[in-house]
């Protein structure tokens, strides 16, 4: 217990920015951070797998800088949001998530008041922003995927499997997710070396010595129900129904009448998903945008920050300068 503490109080002095509150979703509490002028045009960042609204601790205060109000959120089940969910949902997935992110920017950011949303997700949290614009198109002025996760969106797959195929394939995942070994899991890679090695998975450079990001990754996994937050993602996002995957979810995006746009970065070494998979998705959607960043990997938003902050603050300022002002 006391190293715990020890952690989250050393771990503050190296990630945190702007103010820490929290608000409740459906009576799951909900951690966000805050900065920059209230009168400002809103921005929400949301972070990917296994991080939380910290790993925006090289970005958030610079877009503040340039005249933005900054929400960064933990989604339910990562960083210091509420992991033990009590049964009040049985799944976490990107529509969860965007129907949390959602209230989110109705309650918290106010978009009636504020204006619309600029939505800047890392992988997962690309995934749940463009989820969200989708279904609630009228509530964002731009999504920044960097990146998109889920290739097998630039290519749609219409199931073609019986019902009855399909619940034994939803049993069989549920029943697997139940039985593995999570906890341990978890542990032992929290607790070793192996979190180097997970991490670098999403890095170009070298990240041995970057103690502040292994703290952001490994407190939250550290924390009681942390394993119970996992099976429940791994169930949901393995048992989602088509329409919440990637083909449905482009296909929404663009048919939608006023499509805000969208912009896709990726870094060049991306080891998780590779940039040849961003060009092909451009190639068969050219309506979305595309920026490389050379010498990144997956989280470029975090390896290169000045690079991507520059890219992002061009973006929004060629939007403000547009037919489409912020």
């Amino acid at each position: 217990m006391h190293s715990n503490i020890y952690n989250e109080g050393h771990f503050a002095k190296t990630a945190d920015w702007g103010e820490s509150k929290n608000w409740f979703f459906e009576n799951l509490k909900v951690h966000f951070r805050v900065t920059g002028c209230k009168s400002d045009p809103p921005i929400v960042l949301i972070h990917g797998f296994g991080a939380s609204c910290d790993h925006w601790r090289y970005n958030a205060e610079i877009f503040a800088a340039e005249g933005f109000r900054i929400y960064g959120i933990d989604l339910i089940g990562f960083g210091k949001s509420e992991q033990n969910l009590l049964c009040r949902t049985n799944n976490l997935d990107n529509q969860f998530w965007a129907d949390q992110l959602a209230s989110f920017l109705d309650e918290i950011v106010d978009i009636k008041r504020n204006g619309k949303a600029i939505l800047i997700g890392n992988s997962l949290g690309a995934l749940t922003a463009i989820t969200i614009l989708s279904q609630r198109p009228e509530l964002i002025k731009t999504v920044i995927a960097a990146p998109l996760p889920e290739p097998v969106f630039i290519n749609p797959i219409k199931p073609l499997f019986p019902n009855w195929i399909k619940k034994i394939k939803r049993f069989l995942i549920k029943l697997f997710f139940n039985l593995f070994p999570l906890k341990p899991l978890i542990n032992l890679i929290s607790n070793t070396k192996l979190i180097t090695f997970a991490l670098q998975s999403a890095y170009f450079k070298s990240i041995s010595d970057d103690n502040s990001l292994k703290r952001i990754v490994t407190v939250p996994a550290k924390r009681p129900y942390a394993a119970k937050a996992l099976r429940s993602m791994c169930i949901g996002m393995s048992n989602r129904k088509s329409s919440a995957k990637g083909p449905s979810i482009i296909a929404n995006i663009q048919d939608l009448p006023n499509r805000p746009p969208i912009l896709l970065i990726w870094g060049k070494e991306d080891k998780l998903i590779p940039i040849f998979l961003a060009k092909k998705l451009i190639k068969l959607h050219p309506w979305l945008k595309l920026t490389v960043i050379n010498n990144a990997g997956h989280c470029l938003h975090d390896e290169l920050p000045n690079h991507f902050n520059q890219i992002v603050l061009k973006w929004l300022k060629n939007l403000k300068t547009s037919k489409q002002p912020i």
